[in-house]
């Protein structure tokens, strides 16, 4: 078996006291990255021509665990998957204006609503967000009742997979046919073949195994179809070719590693505070809740865009 290339970084970019870190996103046309702390409830932004001195942050009522673009947005608007359902969210305020709340997404079922959130998502070449709630850990332990969504520009939800337990890592392959989708407990990466036209996804497959008892989380793509998985409690970030096959590694001084998404060809990583208490850790893993970067030579796919018809 060759040898996978190998990437080891030793300190954070962001050295702050994160607890669940994630939805890493580069905004290019405004030269910002962005992610947010699902737990504490915050949105942080930085200017990447000033580097960390320039990091801000908002808070929002409640959880936000994805974000995405708009294509002409009203003021400073992104569009997000949130605690109760999709929302714009004004990045000024921190206010949330959902789309599609609770109700509307679970029914009559006011004990699910209050026990789910939205957790990862992405928008395909069509401009709908596909985004997957799961059980709130707030509220209830993960089991297999979360669902993946599709919000449509014309404002439309589409319930498009169930059960899923914990949702992560939605994106595409390079040829826009197949969708993967990461359900972090069972330790696999599905692929669907995807219909970009309509946005149907269909014959469910396994694209990738961990093998082990650890989670992959969320993911980014890059330019040559490889998908960058991070590795949560295994204190890595796995790239895999399109074939399904382990190619790199980064290792990274926290255990909770959470998402990456790509800045030029860095990587930047979220992570999540470690589950036992810090003050117990090795000083090399003492880092969770931080966020990393590292430098891998290939630049990731450009992200999409929502698009509104109104």
């Amino acid at each position: 078996m060759s040898e996978i290339q190998r990437w080891t970084v030793n300190e954070p970019y962001l050295d702050i006291p994160g607890t669940l870190l994630e939805g890493p996103f580069h905004d290019v046309a405004n030269n910002e990255f962005r992610f947010v702390d699902i737990w504490d409830h915050k949105l942080y932004r930085l200017d990447l021509a000033k580097g960390p001195d320039s990091l801000r942050f908002i808070d929002t009522d409640v959880s936000v665990g994805v974000t995405a673009n708009v294509a002409h947005p009203r003021s400073n608007q992104l569009i997000v998957g949130a605690k109760y359902g999709f929302a714009r969210l004004d990045q000024t305020t921190g206010k949330l204006s959902y789309i599609h709340d609770t109700h509307e997404l679970w029914g009559e079922d006011e004990g699910k609503a209050e026990r789910m959130r939205f957790n990862d998502g992405a928008i395909d070449s069509h401009g709908r967000f596909w985004a997957g709630a799961m059980n709130d850990p707030k509220i209830k332990k993960p089991e297999a009742e979360g669902v993946l969504f599709r919000l449509d520009p014309d404002q439309s939800v589409h319930h498009m997979l169930a059960p899923v337990t914990i949702p992560n890592g939605i994106g595409w392959n390079l040829t826009d046919d197949v969708m993967y989708l990461t359900d972090s407990p069972t330790g696999k990466i599905f692929a669907f073949d995807f219909d970009a036209s309509s946005g149907a996804i269909s014959n469910r497959r396994v694209h990738f195994d961990i093998g082990n008892a650890l989670e992959p989380d969320g993911f980014a793509i890059d330019v040559e179809g490889c998908i960058w998985s991070a590795v949560y409690g295994g204190g890595k970030v796995l790239r895999i070719s399109p074939a399904g096959k382990v190619i790199g590694q980064i290792d990274l001084p926290t255990r909770n590693v959470t998402c990456p998404a790509f800045v030029g060809t860095e990587l930047f990583i979220t992570t999540a505070k470690d589950d036992h208490d810090d003050d117990q850790l090795p000083q090399s893993v003492r880092y969770g809740g931080r966020v990393f970067r590292v430098d891998v030579g290939v630049r990731g796919v450009p992200k999409n865009e929502f698009r509104f018809q109104e």
